[in-house]
């Protein structure tokens, strides 16, 4: 028999088989005893947000912000967050706010920009409340803030000019949108507005009353050009009082008010019995470092920054150290040696803190500040900024 004829033999044979087994199946009674469980559909919640939760932006590389529980590694949840959106948490715990930009056809198309509300229990839509515009910028914690009482967001934007959009989330709302030439990087001022940072090294203070807004300036206190402040600073609500960190290791702190106060500034290097960092090139010393170097312990006012060894300029470097500061003593009380280097830092607002990093491999690490040990590492967390709970 030939090659084509056994085919076609095959072929028959297996039609014939398929034909026999459907007949055979009509014909077998119906099994009147079967039956199919009804499907039911539920919607699982989650709990408001935890001092012991901390919140990884997904950049470029995740579709939302990662939630994890930091007592025990484990995924709580996400929040959908575009990339280069800013995430803000209610004060109150009850929402999670995102401001974000998209387009109808994902990258081009009809451009949206608004400010997104997202129930924390559910992680559901709330609703959208629409911007006039905002500068295409994340990982930037404090170019998107809410104020203190959780009634009022700031939204930094830059269409065409640098300016702010006031947003009130009770009535949800735009109030009014105004230009602040040369500003950004916000930090809230209760019972005023709010203040930020400019290019001349100044505080620009925003008084806003309505839909309307008193601007001034302090004098400046920072070398913007040859030592900038990093734009992840801290802010503590209780304090009313604003950290700082420079390039080279310089901390300032400014209390908050009409006129806001800044402190003499204090080196970080000095406070560890080292040599204070300068801008002097090929100068190698100690350095923070990192797209979010420093995490602001409020209860205690436990200043932890990301450090390397490096020259001036090095500051996107990530840190193979952290080094614990005192803020009221202006010593630096421990140091810890980290095995891989990390980008990001924060840390839980908890009367026994732990310390969350990530780095660029999308490692996410937990330490026990009182001992050091590594609580857990986690795989694929994300390398983005981290957000925690902050004291109300």
């Amino acid at each position: 028999m030939s090659n084509a004829a056994r085919r076609i033999f095959a072929a028959t044979s297996l039609s014939c088989a398929l034909i026999l087994s459907a007949a055979s199946a009509m014909a077998a009674p119906a099994d009147t005893k079967a039956s199919v469980e009804p499907e039911e559909s539920n919607t699982l919640t989650i709990d408001p947000p935890k001092p012991t939760w901390f919140f990884v932006d997904g950049g470029w590389d995740s579709p939302g912000t990662s939630i994890f529980d930091g007592d025990s590694g484990k995924m709580k949840g996400m929040v959908e967050t575009r990339r280069l959106a800013d995430m803000a948490i209610d004060p109150a715990g009850k929402y999670y706010y995102v401001a974000e930009t998209i387009w109808s056809k994902g990258d081009r198309g009809t451009r949206q920009d608004m400010v997104t509300v997202y129930d924390s229990s559910t992680l559901n839509l709330v609703t959208e409340i629409t911007m006039p515009g905002r500068l295409l910028i994340g990982s930037r914690k404090n170019n998107f803030i809410v104020s203190d009482d959780g009634k009022t967001a700031y939204v930094y934007d830059f269409s065409p000019t640098s300016g702010v959009n006031i947003v009130d989330l009770t009535k949800r709302k735009l109030v009014s949108a105004i230009e602040l030439p040369g500003c950004a990087s916000m930090m809230p001022n209760p019972g005023v507005g709010f203040s930020a940072l400019c290019s001349d090294g100044s505080l620009a203070t925003v008084a806003v009353k309505g839909t309307k807004a008193n601007i001034t300036h302090g004098a400046p206190f920072f070398d913007a050009t040859n030592d900038p402040i990093f734009d992840n600073f801290a802010y503590d609500r209780k304090k009313k009082e604003t950290t700082f960190l420079t390039y080279t290791g310089q901390i300032y702190t400014a209390k908050m008010g009409a006129v806001p106060t800044v402190s003499a500034p204090f080196s970080l290097q000095a406070a560890a019995g080292v040599r204070v960092g300068d801008t002097k090139p090929l100068d190698l010393n100690w350095f923070p470092g990192g797209r979010q170097p420093m995490a602001l312990h409020r209860p205690t006012g436990q200043l932890f920054v990301l450090m390397h060894k490096g020259e001036y300029w090095s500051h996107k470097e990530a840190g193979t150290e952290v080094w614990q500061v005192d803020l009221a003593s202006q010593k630096v009380v421990k140091r810890f040696t980290l095995k891989e280097p990390m980008g990001n830092i924060e840390v839980s607002q908890t009367d026994k803190p732990l310390l969350f990093m990530n780095d660029e491999k999308k490692n996410g690490l937990i330490l026990d500040v009182a001992t050091g040990e590594e609580k857990h590492k986690i795989e694929n967390a994300g390398a983005g900024i981290i957000t925690v709970l902050e004291p109300s």
